[in-house]
């Protein structure tokens, strides 16, 4: 029963879409205990006054009882008590059962749903029995009462206090908790120099420091790992770069042919490569500067897309001046062509509108 509860509860709220934080949970559970804690000390202080209550009755009735046997034993005559009786026929038979032994005894008996009787009972010299009968007066019914009102008044107060300080304490470690998030979920989208540990902040040191400094050590970690693997491709791709040159310097070299047109166009594919690896090594390192220059965007497409295929046609709608990097747009401009002629078909045209 109780794994099904556990399961259906979770599941019931994920179909509503409530979704229960931490703060109203923790708060949950402080009230939960504070009301059990509060329910089971106010059933001990009732019972114990009431106890208490009950025995200083006896001992009043036990008192008078004793006053009772002193006047009847001296001078034959009841005392002036009201409630004293002698050989009294509705004596409580474990009471009755005492005082054949020749005991003084006090016995207490429930009536339901009233209040208790108290009895009081000693045998008399000349061998008569004195019992005395009262019930709890209505003055120790008052004092309960109000105990119990005050146990009431008390109870709701610690669970409202309760509540109030789970809130407050839930409160702040889900706030810790949500800046961990947002912190984390910065480093996952690239932000490796954001640290959760800074995001969270305070001067209270919990789990969430823990948690906070793990992620951390994570990211250091990745972020080195990522920059040694990016220094090796870098350092690879810069070693390729002199040979591949000097290859493709000596196909240029080559007798006319169908085979010397392959080897180019390999050779050519190759350092293209090579540079693309070593752009975003550069990109990568965050150390690459943008080299700016002023150039003809029309001019500069017409010559590069000329000399890189003769045979695609450039339309310069209109000429402008911009600034930029030539070398980076040149590869976006040559990205661009080997798309088009590998996803694409012939005649290719690029139009230039200088905007």
């Amino acid at each position: 029963m109780r794994g099904t509860f556990q399961r259906l509860v979770p599941a019931r709220l994920e179909r509503t879409g409530i979704r229960t934080g931490l703060r109203w949970k923790l708060s949950a559970a402080i009230a939960f205990v504070g009301a059990l804690v509060a329910i089971a000390l106010s059933l001990v202080v009732h019972n114990a006054a009431r106890v208490s209550m009950l025995d200083n009755a006896r001992d009043l009735a036990d008192e008078r009882i004793q006053i009772a046997q002193r006047n009847y034993d001296q001078y034959k005559r009841p005392n002036p008590f009201p409630n004293v009786k002698i050989n009294d026929s509705s004596l409580p038979a474990q009471l009755r059962e005492k005082v054949e032994h020749g005991r003084r005894a006090t016995y207490v008996t429930d009536r339901p749903g009233g209040e208790p009787d108290i009895w009081a009972a000693v045998p008399a010299a000349d061998g008569n029995v004195l019992s005395l009968h009262t019930t709890f007066t209505d003055r120790s019914t008052d004092i309960l009462k109000d105990l119990d009102q005050a146990l009431v008044i008390g109870s709701i107060a610690v669970v409202l206090g309760g509540s109030a300080l789970g809130v407050l304490i839930g409160g702040r470690l889900s706030s810790r908790l949500r800046k961990a998030a947002t912190a984390a979920g910065q480093v996952a989208s690239g932000e490796t120099d954001v640290r959760v540990r800074d995001a969270i902040g305070g001067v209270v040191r919990d789990e969430t420091d823990d948690l906070a400094s793990a992620v951390d050590a994570m990211t250091d970690a990745l972020q080195q790992r990522i920059e040694a693997e990016r220094r090796v491709t870098a350092d690879i791709a810069h070693e390729l770069r002199t040979p591949v040159t000097g290859l493709l310097t000596a196909a240029e070299l080559l007798p006319p042919g169908r085979p010397t047109e392959l080897v180019l166009d390999r050779a050519k594919a190759m350092r293209t490569l090579v540079e693309d690896v070593l752009e975003v090594a550069r990109l990568d390192s965050a150390s690459e500067r943008a080299e700016l220059q002023d150039i003809l965007l029309g001019e500069f497409v017409s010559r590069r897309v000329t000399a890189k295929d003769p045979e695609i046609e450039v339309r310069v709608v209109h000429e402008s001046m911009v600034t930029t990097d030539p070398r980076r747009l040149e590869r976006v401009l040559f990205n661009l062509l080997a798309n088009a002629a590998r996803h694409g078909k012939p005649p290719i045209e690029v139009t230039v509108e200088g905007r």
